[in-house]
């Protein structure tokens, strides 16, 4: 049994990573924590669904976490973890951030997108950068997670087979995401199911979105040599989900059922990433409140190239899900504990 505590309880991720952490069978919720100025408050009073916890939300009590705490999950804003992060980890804690303050492993960068400076950038190297289905080795040894924001999820999944075959150019990647307003917060989502609602629309064209320079990260990583992406994402009128469409030019002459093969085999031993067959297409509701990754594919032979179409929930596998299923590889528990 390990004791888990998490700072940022009052948002959608909080929200979801204390619903799967409560239901671990080898967990202990050890403590919930806000702000440092926060007032405590009973959590049933937040969230009556959670009555039988009995637990207090408390204002962040670094010490005390350090005392009762073996891991730690920080569901905060970005440039708000350049403090807490280094006092857990010099404490021994493992910390799983899901933040993007150590996703970049380039501190300009991150500066340059996020407008803050980087306080903590010494810890930027023992960062590891956890999807589970493509490094887990790493996150074995793993004391520092930084969880992958969402959309890079989709992305990286969905292009890492045909990559490592040879099977695709990444020049000229076009990536089209579609997110449940949850993806921008809560408060996000109250105004659009106040004032927009069932409003459907793009924004941030143009390489004007913070996940840029994370999927162009990751995709360099995985074909060897710098990668530009073409992002553009859009707002869906349902509350979670998210569906990439993905455009990818082929290298070679490859037909749509040996495409699949591939990533079949890529996979095979991944539980939660399931490769569609023959026509099927995936759906929003075949994985919200999952922590699964549904991909189809198609060659289309007319234009040379491989269209990728994604699926996920991004509050569970594009946050809290993958942050819990990162926290089992690092403790050496079964990787779908808490997560069925």
């Amino acid at each position: 049994m390990i004791r888990a505590s998490i700072i940022g309880v009052s948002g959608y991720t909080g929200e979801e990573l204390l619903k799967l952490l409560s239901r671990h069978q080898n967990v202990q919720i050890a403590g919930l924590y806000g702000r440092p100025s926060s007032e405590p408050r009973n959590l049933k009073d937040m969230y009556p669904r959670f009555e039988n916890l009995n637990l207090q939300i408390e204002p962040l009590n670094i010490e005390k976490i350090k005392k009762t705490s073996d891991v730690v999950f920080l569901a905060l804003p970005h440039a708000v973890a350049f403090e807490t992060v280094p006092q857990l980890l010099n404490a021994g804690l493992k910390v799983i951030d899901l933040s993007a303050d150590f996703r970049l492993k380039n501190s300009e960068i991150y500066e340059k997108w996020y407008k803050v400076t980087h306080s903590a950038k010494e810890y930027l190297e023992q960062a590891v950068y956890a999807i589970p289905e493509l490094n887990a080795d790493l996150i074995k040894t793993a004391s520092l997670i930084a969880n992958p924001g969402c959309y890079p999820t989709t992305v990286a999944l969905s292009c890492a087979p045909a990559i490592k075959s040879g099977a695709v150019d990444l020049e000229g990647i076009i990536i089209d995401s579609k997110s449940g307003i949850s993806g921008a917060g809560r408060n996000a989502a109250k105004e659009y199911f106040d004032n927009e609602h069932p409003n459907f629309r793009a924004y941030k064209i143009g390489g004007a979105h913070r996940h840029i320079p994370e999927i162009e990260q990751e995709l360099s990583l995985l074909c060897g040599k710098p990668v530009t992406v073409i992002f553009t994402p859009h707002i869906m009128p349902v509350e979670r989900g998210m569906f990439s469409t993905i455009y990818v030019n082929l290298t070679q002459k490859i037909t749509t059922e040996q495409i699949i093969a591939i990533y079949k085999e890529f996979y095979k031993e991944k539980h939660f990433v399931k490769i569609l067959e023959g026509s099927a297409l995936p759906a929003i509701k075949d994985v919200v409140n999952t922590n699964y990754c549904r991909i189809a594919l198609k060659v289309d032979e007319r234009a040379n190239k491989l269209i990728i179409v994604c699926v996920i929930d991004n509050l569970v596998k594009g946050a809290a899900g993958q942050a819990v299923q990162n926290m089992n590889i690092m403790f050496g528990f079964q990787e779908t504990q808490g997560l069925e």
